[in-house]
């Protein structure tokens, strides 16, 4: 009867056994599907980002430096007699907001050298934006900060911290930005620039700038009196400073 009773409680045991791990399968190939599925969600949506720089045009290459005596801004124009500093976090969404309003007239300013602009590229949201902010100081380097800029801002995912600025992405990104050297390859892939993104966000503090985007005119805050982006109240702003 003993040995009954113990071959009896061994195969309840096999029984259990068998059901745990059945469970346990079962919930492994759920969330891998999940992770699956998930990796497959995040390059679709990355797909469909890239779909707005399908006719990127790339502009003529405009040097660049980085003035670490200002927060390590990216500097374009230095010597001209009007000045913009324009803080920005890559993952912002109301710096996209900003970039669409008045981007266009910043980016001509540049180009015909009528305004010394200074790009601080800070990165408080997260560690995207890190990233981001370090793939862009590579492609100031190459002259080709503006096309990177502006192309960042079209692919910007709608959620912070979504997964998106991969170094994969930040590449193709530039690749669409007429970056396709392997030195900005090699800087994005290996995050050279850590130094002077963390310049940058710790500035802010320097600078007094909370949040972003902050424009400064001149060394003095602009205030606009609209709540959105009006391109005719920034140009404004600008030519009387």
């Amino acid at each position: 009867m003993a040995k009954q009773a113990k071959a009896k409680t061994n195969n309840t045991g096999g029984g259990d056994n068998f059901t745990r791990w059945l469970v346990i399968g079962m919930v492994t190939l759920v969330v891998a599907t999940g992770a699956i599925f998930s990796v497959v969600s995040q390059k679709t949506k990355a797909n469909e980002s890239f779909t707005a720089l399908k006719d990127f045009k790339v502009g003529a290459a405009v040097a660049a430096t980085v003035d670490e005596a200002n927060g390590s801004g990216i500097t374009i124009n230095t010597g001209a007699t009007k000045v913009i500093d324009l803080w920005e976090d890559p993952q912002c969404p109301i710096c996209n907001t900003f970039e669409q309003a008045n981007g266009a007239y910043i980016d001509e300013l540049i180009r015909s050298k009528k305004a010394n602009v200074v790009f601080h590229v800070v990165s408080f949201i997260g560690d995207e934006s890190v990233s981001a902010s370090n793939a862009a100081y590579c492609a100031a380097d190459e002259g080709h900060y503006l096309d990177f800029h502006k192309a960042m801002y079209l692919v910007q995912p709608a959620l912070e911290n979504s997964g998106f600025y991969t170094t994969e992405n930040l590449i193709k990104i530039g690749k669409y930005a007429g970056l396709t050297t392997t030195s900005f390859i090699d800087c994005v892939t290996k995050v050279s620039k850590l130094d002077q993104v963390k310049a940058a966000y710790d500035s802010m503090a320097k600078y007094k700038v909370a949040g972003t985007p902050t424009v400064f005119f001149n060394g003095k805050l602009w205030e606009r009196k609209n709540s959105g982006f009006n391109l005719d109240e920034f140009s404004a702003a600008f030519e009387a400073s």
